[in-house]
């Protein structure tokens, strides 16, 4: 495949706000994780009274899961949009 050039989508206004309409719909889906992880959980963690690998859940959701969540949700941020930048030719060409 190498030497072959991929043929980039054409960017219409149309195809732009497309684009933009998916990216809405991956930063609000990633912000509603966010929430649930940072506010929901957290709320509710006292009350799910049980150990989770040795530690009580409460303390082990903010001191370990909620950052191991965040650091993912950047993660998964990255790839879908690399993604969706791709597919809409919005991307960044290799310097090649």
């Amino acid at each position: 495949m190498r030497g072959l050039t991929p043929v980039r989508p054409e960017i219409t206004p149309e195809n732009l706000r497309r684009y933009w309409r998916r990216n809405l719909l991956i930063t609000g889906s990633l912000l509603l994780v966010w929430f649930v992880v940072s506010y929901v959980v957290a709320a509710f963690a006292r009350e799910l009274s049980f150990d989770f690998f040795g530690w009580p859940f409460a303390f082990w959701v903010g001191a370990q899961g909620a950052p191991i969540v965040y650091v993912l949700i950047i993660w998964v941020y990255a790839r879908l949009m690399d993604r969706l930048d791709r597919e809409f030719g919005v991307d960044e060409e290799d310097g090649e």
